[in-house]
């Protein structure tokens, strides 16, 4: 992916899920009665319109973003069908959704239907077209053109019965082109672009029950998880190789690559629930027997940068278990009314093993290398305990102590002469303590005040990046006054890690508010403002090459710095009995370092360190909306948004940013 994906890896998800102009979701029409047909009443609209859209600057970048394009669309739908005596023939109620149909990028249809005392079916399907243009350093070599489609379907028989059945199914597929680059012939052999077919597909299916009776509720649920993948690579030739030290003969004159891919996954689901008046109980248990073979297979033709000729094969391929087991006890006792504990226990156990495979074949040399599989396994057990007692009923405070042990155990197969299976076993135990403490306080009779801590010590951190020393805060303040509502919050997370390796820190602080005010029935405003600092330092030793000759760089730092501001500000207006105005403005602004340019280092590896500490953009999108009312069950809607993305540096000659006029016109109706 491109650097913008980079830094977002590091944005909270609600920084970009804004609201956008269309559908117009907000609008009434028609009766809100419905009409009556027979013996039921409906109730209904449809939103028919035309998008536009017209993009400047990195398109590529906009599609992996937005991706909103030209043409008619159904922007929006919705349809309720309810008995009118709860007693339906077929049905007694149901409700369609959809949104973007016809070709949007972000499709979905949802879908429920019940009938009392006999059955109550969920739907819901999704389509995505889904565009990576990969990392901006690739010189676009490197991206992805691919649709996701979700569905699921859950079914329930009796659903006010003692005794209930479960059935389910969910598909997931992703398919279409890609582009990637490969090393072929060799470690240092040349870099090739390859063209591959992406075809992944996931299947589930679902078969359980449960049962109430006398203060218990079990529920015992089988699944049935099938994965396959039939993606593979070409490439016709010939091609001259990329990234070559010049004058340079490497040629790809023929190239496939096949990796077939078939998993499967039973697995069960029981939980147990039991509840007086002084104690809930509440146990699950989970067991995934994962079970996978797989198969790659490459064939290359061609010449090195030396111009001699090659013909190498590899084959992968080996079957693979992975095994999960996993159990919960929650005990809630209620010995007091002022006065609750709550108790949790977990136990967790993931193995990896196989006979798996590397062989690497030349045809040229007739040399033969095979690696095998190693093992993995961890295990893992947790507790924690929590206490709350309410002082009165403007004051409650709670306590708590969680303990984790978890063990990490490998085996690692080599070959060698005389031992083609030598075992290299390696295990780690760390221990994880944490405390907590909060309060929840009615400050005043519109005023509510939540806070709490917590800080933790882990004695034995798996990876550089792993809890060890860390402390977090959280709190925030409510208010509201009538048509008035305020929130404020704050929340922070700081690790500090140092294990034989290197060392490791991290802090993130939050703050954020949120208003809402609606002065009169025809007016209301929504603004909220959020500030996310996050700085993360780390170290690393690796090795480069710059030209021919490779160096090692140790004691060097790894570090990303992020000060990221987040404003929204939406306002609604009914101007008149059949005019309503909509407008809004998103603005999300990440400062970085306080740096306005990249400064010249003293090397190459050290100017590439400098220029990805940080990643100050600007992203806004405002919008404006006019919905007028033409008759009761008919409304018109026209609608602009603007999408802005812009850095202010990026890695050497890698600048990004694009701007988009996206809008829309539609006509919304029930009949």
């Amino acid at each position: 992916m491109k650097k913008l994906k980079l830094t977002i890896l590091f944005i909270p998800a609600w920084l970009w899920a804004q609201q956008t102009v269309a559908p117009t979701t907000d609008a009434p029409v028609g009766p809100v009665r419905g009409q009556d047909a027979g013996d039921y009443n409906i109730v209904q609209s449809w939103e028919l319109g035309y998008r536009f859209a017209t993009i400047g600057g990195d398109q590529d970048l906009y599609r992996s973003d937005v991706n909103y394009g030209d043409g008619i669309r159904l922007l929006g739908s919705s349809l309720t069908v309810n008995s009118r005596d709860g007693h339906g023939r077929w049905l007694d109620s149901l409700s369609l959704t959809t949104q973007g149909l016809g070709g949007d990028p972000y499709q979905s249809v949802n879908l429920r239907a019940e009938k009392n005392g006999l059955y109550e079916y969920d739907m819901t399907w999704r389509d995505n077209a889904y565009f990576n243009p990969g990392l901006a350093i690739a010189g676009g070599q490197h991206l992805m053109n691919t649709n996701y489609k979700w569905q699921d379907h859950d079914l329930t028989l009796l659903p006010q019965n003692w005794f209930r059945i479960h059935m389910g199914y969910s598909r997931v597929a992703q398919d279409g082109p890609a582009l990637s680059t490969q090393q072929v012939f060799g470690s240092q052999g040349p870099v090739f672009p390859l063209f591959s077919n992406i075809s992944e597909q996931f299947n589930e299916y679902r078969l359980g029950g449960d049962v109430r009776a006398r203060g218990f509720k079990l529920t015992i649920l089988h699944r049935w998880q099938y994965f396959r993948e039939d993606s593979s690579q070409y490439q016709s030739g010939p091609v001259p190789g990329l990234l070559n030290p010049s004058p340079s003969a490497a040629t790809l004159t023929s190239y496939q690559q096949s990796q077939p891919y078939r998993g499967q996954t039973p697995a069960w689901f029981g939980n147990l629930y039991y509840e007086r008046k002084w104690v809930a109980v509440d146990a699950r248990f989970n067991y995934a027997g994962g079970r996978g073979s797989f198969l790659q297979n490459e064939v290359a033709m061609g010449l090195d940068r030396f111009g001699a000729a090659q013909n190498q094969q590899i084959a992968v391929a080996g079957t693979g278990d992975r095994p999960i087991t996993s159990g919960d006890l929650n005990i809630t006792l209620f010995p007091a009314s002022r006065f609750n504990l709550l108790t949790e226990m977990s136990v967790s156990d993931v193995r990896m093993n196989g006979s798996n495979s590397f062989t690497q074949l030349n045809y040229n040399t007739l040399s033969l290398a095979t690696l095998n599989f190693q093992f993995l396994g961890i295990r893992l057990l947790t507790g924690s305990a929590t206490a709350h007692y309410r002082f009165s009923k403007k004051l409650n405070v709670f306590a708590g102590f969680q303990y984790s042990d978890r063990q990490i155990r490998s085996i690692e197969d080599t070959t060698s002469p005389g031992f083609p299976f030598a075992g290299i076993a390696a295990e780690q135990v760390d221990l994880l303590r944490a405390g907590t403490a909060g309060f929840n306080w009615m400050a005043a009779k519109n005023l509510q005040v939540h806070g709490e801590a917590e800080i933790g010590r882990d004695n034995n951190p798996f990876t550089p990046v792993s809890l060890r020393n860390e402390h977090g805060i959280r709190a925030n303040v409510r208010y509201r006054l009538k048509s008035l509502s305020l929130t404020g919050a704050y929340q922070e997370n700081y690790n500090n890690n140092s294990i034989a390796i290197t060392a490791y820190s991290s802090h993130a602080r939050t703050y954020s508010a949120n208003a809402t005010w609606s002065p009169t029935s025809r007016v209301s405003v929504d603004a909220s403002y959020s500030k996310l600092h996050l700085d993360t330092i780390g170290g690393i030793s690796f090795f480069a090459a710059t030209g021919f000759a490779t160096s090692f760089y140790p004691n060097q730092q790894s570090i990303y710095i992020s000060n990221i501001h987040a404003a929204n500000l939406d306002v609604r207006f009914a101007a008149t009995k059949r005019l309503d105005l909509f407008a809004g403005y998103n603005i999300t602004r990440d400062a970085g370092d306080g740096r306005s340019a990249i400064a010249v280092q003293p090397n190459p590896v050290t100017q590439l360190l400098y220029s990805v500490q940080t990643f100050p953009l600007t992203y806004q999108s405002p919008f404006a909306r006019i919905s007028w009312r033409l008759q009761e069950n008919l409304r018109f809607n026209v609608g602009y948004q603007y999408y802005g993305y812009g850095e202010d540096f990026g890695l050497p000659g890698y600048r990004q940013g694009y701007r988009a006029h996206t809008g829309y016109t539609s006509l919304l109706w029930s009949f």
